[in-house]
């Protein structure tokens, strides 16, 4: 087992195409953790391993990797960086002890960046930054540094600075010993990059020595501090969350990864202590009882359900028991396993600070806590996002039907974000997602992994009728077959219900409809309303009364006057002036200011009511109320609108009535479905 002391847990978080994959590459093979260096566009690096990845060359699923370097464990924990797979980056960021942000040389700060530095900083995690693609065209390094500081609103400190860029780069000068550090080996910094080194390193050296009283009377008396000592007062800086330190190079070309590495061991921490729900500390020690987090599950085509945790305190091994706390249910622990990408190696034992994953738990699920019984401990979970894109599942065939119910039941176990559910009026399957691509992801992952074929269509919104008038009208239903004929006849009332979906009020007096043919009156006008019938949705907000009618002696039964019932409402639908309703959302759409005016154009051409507007630190929150029918497509709008930095969740309103010319669309599009299955 690794001394906790000597282990570092690290994600690797930013906005997709930053290089996050290719770094963690680097670092596992600078390591010596892999033979061979893999490359994204290939689809031979550790941890993009999943079909879905390599076909779409984009980080699908969290991943994770190990190496070690100068006798120190470094778990690695890469995340994807595009917002359509922020639940598995929300998982991450809840079990890593640091952060470290790859960021493109040749772009701007990504909105992913910005909102993943923000959760991170929520979380109070240490961070450090690596300046990545410095090889690349139109590569700067002092113009992203500035960007960084705009965008992320902290002062950066630079821990190295690129020898050329562009095409010309050779390497990296290490600010606190003030050599270079090339492929070849180390030299004396070059004249040109002289005095902007000296310049940094003096930075470097006041702000380590900021960190320490100790360090700091000796700074100020003129000593000089030991390189040392100054990732003494970085390391401790860092960890407060009081300095970010900026690496730099080229994951590629391998330029500046051995700093980087350098940078984990020498200013990140270790595992520290972790706080339950109820205020106890887990210590990182391996004689404390063991606690661990569930951060990921996965459903492992060959052995099945793949646990993923974080241990925080104590040692779990194989063939073990523990409680899982959050359910209240005991696990046995199979054989335990280290990660590495989808190599899965056996380990004896698992402590603190360590990745691991087991096999084959019952009943455990992303977010339980698993501990020792003798103290039963409950770890504040994972706050994953809420799926903001919906799509209908429609099934190839009916052998898909009949499994697609456990298939989507793994997929969701593997992934919090997607959720799943049927509309009852339009009887489609609804399965609510981060975005098309990730719900395309979804559909891939379905089929490979469970054999389920299905399609993904725009959902029908489940639209309703209503009337706005009263009418009276009469339904007789009377058929002769040469023996025993059919007679129903009964005279309705319908009113507009502004408060309730339905009521059904029986005015008959005497024995016009006998007592047992009434529950028929009510059944058909039932069966008719969830029918419905201007366009085939649903009614709702009728009261119906039946106040006359009659009946044959030989010839009424329950069936006759279900159908004169079915008749006069169909009737009585018509002659009330009926409408149709649309649902309504409450939507609460976040936006930098920048982007407001375009936010609230767009949803004033989605019909939008606009509600009124606050400022919430350094965004715009725009409330609205808007039709659900003009909000299938709004995610992937909004994030062009906003170059991916605006946010928004909704919530069901009510309903209302769909203006005339929108509804004559509705209509006739009714019209020609029913047309076409006849």
């Amino acid at each position: 087992m690794v001394d906790p002391g000597r282990t570092r847990v690290l994600g690797l978080f930013s906005h997709g195409g930053s290089g996050k994959t290719s770094l963690a590459e680097a670092l596992l093979h600078r390591a010596g953790a892999t033979e061979r260096l893999g490359r994204v566009e290939e689809g031979t690096t550790v941890t993009d391993h999943e079909p879905e990845e390599q076909r779409h060359r984009v980080s699908i699923s969290l991943a994770a990797a190990y190496a070690r370097w100068r006798e120190h464990l470094l778990q690695l924990l890469d995340a994807p960086g595009y917002c359509e797979f922020a639940g598995e980056a929300r998982a991450a960021l809840r079990v890593v002890d640091a952060a470290v942000f790859p960021v493109d040389a040749t772009a701007a700060v990504g909105a992913s960046t910005e909102s993943l530095w923000a959760a991170a900083a929520e979380r109070s995690l240490p961070r450090v930054v690596f300046v990545n693609k410095l090889d690349r065209e139109n590569a700067n390094f002092e113009r992203t540094l500035q960007e960084l500081s705009t965008a992320l609103g902290r002062k950066l400190l630079p821990v190295t600075l690129p020898v050329g860029e562009q095409a010309a780069l050779s390497g990296v000068v290490d600010l606190v010993r003030l050599e270079v550090h090339l492929g070849t080996g180390t030299g004396p910094v070059p004249a040109g990059l002289a005095e902007r080194a000296q310049e940094l390193h003096r930075e470097l050296v006041e702000a380590a020595a900021e960190q320490d009283d100790e360090l700091l009377a000796r700074y100020l008396e003129g000593e000089e501090l030991t390189p040392q000592e100054v990732h003494r007062g970085l390391a401790a800086g860092t960890a407060a969350g009081k300095l970010i330190p900026v690496l730099c190079g080229s994951a590629l070309n391998g330029v500046g990864v051995s700093e980087l590495l350098d940078a984990a061991v020498d200013l990140l921490p270790g595992p520290s202590a972790a706080t339950t729900e109820g205020g106890e500390l887990c210590r990182p020690l391996a004689a404390e009882p063991v606690s661990a987090l569930v951060f990921k599950t996965t459903a492992d085509p060959y052995v099945g359900k793949l646990t993923l945790f974080r241990v925080y305190s104590g040692t779990l091994r194989s063939d073990s028991h523990v409680l899982n706390a959050s359910r209240r249910h005991e696990e046995r622990l199979g054989q335990l396993f280290i990660l590495q990408g989808k190599r899965q190696e056996p380990a004896a034992e698992a402590g603190p600070g360590s990745i691991a994953a087991v096999a084959k738990l019952q009943d455990t699920r992303t977010g339980d806590t698993l501990c020792a019984a003798e103290r039963a401990v409950v770890f504040p979970g994972i706050d994953f996002p809420e799926p903001v894109h919906m799509a209908a599942v429609v099934p190839h065939s009916k052998a898909d039907e009949d499994k697609i119910g456990a298939g989507l039941a793994r997929l969701m176990e593997e992934d919090p974000t997607l959720h799943l559910e049927k509309e009852p009026s339009t009887g489609q399957l609804l399965l609510r997602g981060m975005g098309e691509l990730h719900l395309d992801i979804a559909r891939e992952r379905l089929l490979r992994k469970f054999g389920v074929a299905v399609d993904l269509a725009e959902p029908r919104v489940p639209y309703r009728e209503t009337i706005r008038a009263t009418a009276k009208v009469e339904g007789k239903y009377k058929k002769q077959t040469g023996g025993r004929g059919q007679y129903g006849h009964v005279w309705l009332e319908l009113a507009p219900l502004p408060e309730e979906q339905f009521t059904f009020v029986d005015k008959i007096f005497g024995g016009v409809v006998p007592q047992q043919y009434r529950p028929a009156v009510e059944k058909g006008v039932r069966e008719t309303m969830a029918g419905g019938v201007l366009a085939g949705y649903p009614v709702t907000n009728v009261q119906v009364t039946l106040y006359d009618g009659s009946y044959h002696s030989v010839d009424s039964s329950e069936m006759a006057f279900k159908i004169a019932a079915s008749m006069a409402f169909k009737k009585g639908m018509l002659q009330a002036s009926p409408v149709l309703l649309e649902p309504i959302y409450r939507v609460e759409v976040a936006v930098p200011e920048e982007y407001m005016g375009d936010c609230i154009a767009d949803l004033n051409r989605r019909r939008g009511k606009i509600l009124g507007m606050e400022s919430r630190g350094s965004q715009q929150l725009v409330r609205a109320q808007v039709p659900l029918a003009e909000m299938f497509h709004y995610v992937a709008d909004l994030r062009a609108l906003s170059q991916g930095r605006g946010g928004y969740r909704m919530e069901f309103h009510g309903y209302e009535e769909v203006p005339p010319q929108v509804a004559q669309g509705i209509l006739e599009e009714a019209k020609v479905g029913t047309e076409a299955t006849h």
